[in-house]
């Protein structure tokens, strides 16, 4: 299946303790790059969010936002700090002894020095807070991987035409080179006769002539390169898969013969469609920008 780096998913799980929503963009970049905001109480879970979401991303910047409601947040204990508070009657009593005074320290005020009492919040079981976002994590993802196949298809059938025209455009090329050598011979034997008039031609240097300006002008290795660089692009879109780099580097290969195609052109229906064909190609090259 052939994935476009472009892409959004979503989803949310809920349960008595907890909310968790989890949604993410993707949009073109050369490799992968995972950008996370979430809440701090999450953020030990990062490098464990990274490793799983590298198994539905392998290129293109995503942007992950991850909020949380705990239900639990209110369950917390309070606690009685014995030793401390021993630790404040003791002293209490060495200075009622000191200064002859009275100790009237009362339970009441006893409880509102620094740390007698202190309010605990229940212990996270941090395995079950990450199976719950993991859950969500994967619903997300796959949201964002049926959202990038679906523009992935898209992708394909717009290049495949691409293709096809680029085909056409080799078709025409092909057909019109011969006739371009035929062309030149038949100009350079006016030419020559018009200077000799009476004078008998050299056919053997007229063949000669025509033969190094087919040399000169020939693009047959060119289109035959090019025609299989088409097929593997054709073949490779079908398979589909991460192949947008592969991809990338066929297409600055097709372009580097279109160009030496048109440096050769000495006709210009050739040299026409020898830009078409380079349009074509670049057109190509955008959208395989957007391949995953």
């Amino acid at each position: 299946m052939l994935k476009s780096m472009t892409g959004f998913g979503r989803c949310e799980t809920a349960d008595d303790q907890r909310r968790i929503v989890v949604e993410m963009k993707a949009v073109n970049h050369r490799y992968c790059d995972i950008n996370m905001k979430m809440p701090k109480k999450l953020s030990f879970f990062e490098s464990s969010i990274r490793a799983f979401m590298k198994k539905y991303v392998q290129r293109g910047k995503v942007d992950v936002f991850i909020t949380y409601e705990d239900y639990t947040e209110n369950n917390v204990t309070l606690r009685y700090n014995e030793e401390l508070a021993a630790e404040y009657m003791d002293i209490f009593g060495k200075m009622a002894d000191r200064f002859g005074i009275e100790n009237d320290v009362k339970v009441s005020s006893l409880s509102r020095y620094p740390d007698v009492l202190m309010l605990e919040e229940a212990p996270v079981d941090e395995e079950e807070l990450w199976q719950s976002l993991k859950k969500t994590l994967q619903g997300a993802c796959e949201q964002l991987v049926d959202t990038r196949c679906q523009e992935g298809e898209h992708l394909k059938e717009d290049l495949l035409e691409k293709l096809g025209n680029m085909e056409n455009l080799l078709d025409f090329i092909e057909e019109r080179s011969p006739q371009t050598v035929e062309e030149h011979r038949r100009r350079l034997e006016e030419k020559v006769r018009e200077l000799l008039s009476e004078t008998a031609i050299d056919e053997s240097r007229i063949a000669a002539e025509t033969t190094i300006y087919a040399d000169k002008i020939c693009v047959d290795e060119e289109t035959v390169r090019l025609r299989s660089h088409i097929r593997s692009t054709r073949e490779a879109l079908i398979e589909g898969g991460s192949i947008g780099r592969k991809l990338d580097f066929i297409a600055q290969e097709m372009n580097r013969e279109a160009n030496t195609i048109l440096s050769k052109a000495s006709d210009l229906a050739i040299a026409d469609k020898a830009i078409d064909l380079k349009t074509e190609i670049e057109k190509v090259r955008e959208q395989i920008q957007n391949i995953e």
